[in-house]
Order: structure tokens, then sequence, then C-alpha cells
């Protein structure tokens, strides 16, 4: 398993502008929500209890998270809570579904904004890991600005501007 510092280098690698951040604090929400939403119409009894598909991810994107770093991954655990509560509320409105569909296409096309001001194509084209990888992303950024984590932002940055400069290096080399 890749590293935090990997991982979140990687992310913030083609995540520099502050456009294409300030977009993404919009759509990767938005799109939490709708994909939270969508699996939590798949549902099935356990010991008597409704468990939807929203749960179960819940709990294992969590326990990546905690592997990953367990600060952030506390941080996530406050945003996850209610994404969870309140898409269960509109699991049972007339067409969830729909509501899910319209948050989504929503939220990507905010994403896709932000990749213009950026330049550079979304981190998951070349990693599916790093749709994961986008509120645990945004989570380290409000550490960040809130002056915590300075030394793994003090990590990362760096390396995420190396990354960069490869990207747009290979990139000139093709054309």
């Amino acid at each position: 398993m890749k590293s935090a510092v990997e991982q979140l280098s990687t992310y913030k690698s083609v995540h520099l502008n502050p456009k294409n951040i300030r977009t993404h604090f919009v759509g990767v929400p938005m799109i939490i929500w709708s994909a939270f939403l969508m699996l939590g119409t798949l549902r099935f009894a356990w010991q008597d209890h409704q468990v939807s598909a929203a749960m179960i991810l819940t709990l294992l994107v969590l326990a990546y998270y905690m592997m990953l770093h367990v600060r952030l991954a506390i941080g996530l655990v406050l945003f996850i809570i209610p994404v969870l509560f309140t898409t269960e509320l509109v699991v049972y409105t007339e067409h969830p579904m729909l509501i899910a569909l319209a948050v989504f296409v929503v939220g990507w096309v905010i994403q896709f904004v932000g990749h213009k001001y950026e330049k550079a194509k979304p981190a998951f084209m070349d990693d599916l890991n790093q749709l994961l990888i986008g509120p645990f992303f945004l989570m380290a950024e409000i550490y960040f600005m809130l002056g915590w984590e300075k030394d793994l932002a003090a990590e990362i940055t760096p390396l995420a501007r190396d990354k960069r400069r490869a990207l747009e290096a290979k990139l000139r080399g093709k054309s």
C-alpha cells in the first residue's frame, strides 16, 4: 500500500491551482454524497436491521483512511457521518436515484471545470485509487489551512511540485 505522503503528493501534483482546489471543495462532497445515496438504495437485512451498501463502504473506506493517517481519518469520520445520515434520509424519498444522479453529474461538471483551471487531467485517470484520495486530500487541505499537520504539508508539497514538473516534461516530450 502506498503511504499517505505518496498518495497525497500524487493527488496534489494535479491540484496545485487554488481555483481547482476550491472547485473540489464543492464537487468532491457532491460526488461523495450522491455516491452514498446511490449505494444507500442497495439494502439488505442483517440481524433485524436494514444495512446499505453505503454503510459497508463507509466502514471499508474509513478503515483504509485509518491505515493511511489516523488524524486525517478522524476528520473524515466527522465528514462522512453526516453524509451517511443525510443520504439515509433521502433514500426514503420518492426519487432517490434521480436526486443522486443529478447531484453526481453537477459534482463532476464542477470537478472538470476545476481541471480546466489546473490544465491537468484528474488524478484518477492514471490511478483509480485516487478517487478515494480526493476526500482524504481535501481533509488534509483543511488541516493545513488550520495550521495542523505542518510536517505533512511540508513533505507533500515539494513532492507534488516535482511530480507535476515531471508530468509536464513528459507531456512536452510527447508533443
